[in-house]
């Protein structure tokens, strides 16, 4: 079976990274995630993250990605004022956290969510839901959210795929 990610030793196959974000997505669910409701992430790059950032989708949400290398004040800044409620992260991750939102670390080897799902969650989208808030440098000296829908990244990759000719085996 071909691998879905590689990151180190580790590798996962597409069955298993299906079925450990469908049983984040679950988890998420319940926590509240649907159409439109912002996550943070800010994790450093891994295979649990790649997990984060598909559970996130899977469950309709949109994620905002947090550099666990920004300064403190710019994750403040975007955690509060993306106004996201929950907060993906590692346990090993000194972040601020505003009041009021809910954090879960996703650490390598721990159990991932065992207990939930492993089917497809039953989500219907549409290309206007909204799929990450991505923030800007902030030339002004504050960094403005940019908010990217699932319609806007679907021409992007389909463009890619025309412009450079991507096949399956790629």
């Amino acid at each position: 079976t071909a691998p879905a990610l590689a990151f180190g030793e580790e590798r996962l196959d597409y069955a298993e990274l299906n079925r450990r974000a469908n049983r984040l997505a679950h988890a998420l669910i319940e926590r509240g995630v649907g159409a439109d409701r912002l996550v943070g992430v800010a994790m450093e790059r891994s295979i649990e993250m790649v997990v984060a950032l598909m559970a996130i989708l899977k469950a309709g949400g949109a994620y905002v990605p947090v550099d666990p290398e920004y300064p403190e004040e710019r994750q403040a800044y975007m955690l509060e004022d993306s106004g996201v409620e929950l907060l993906l992260s590692q346990s090993h991750l000194k972040l601020p956290l505003a009041q009021g939102v809910q954090r879960i670390d996703l650490d390598r080897g721990a159990p991932w969510f065992e207990d939930y799902s492993e089917a497809n969650p039953d989500i219907h989208l549409d290309g206007e839901n909204l799929a990450y808030v991505i923030y800007t440098s902030g030339s002004t000296g504050k960094p403005k959210g940019v908010a990217v829908s699932h319609g806007e990244i679907a021409m992007h990759c389909a463009a890619v795929i025309e412009r450079f000719g991507m096949r399956a085996e790629d």
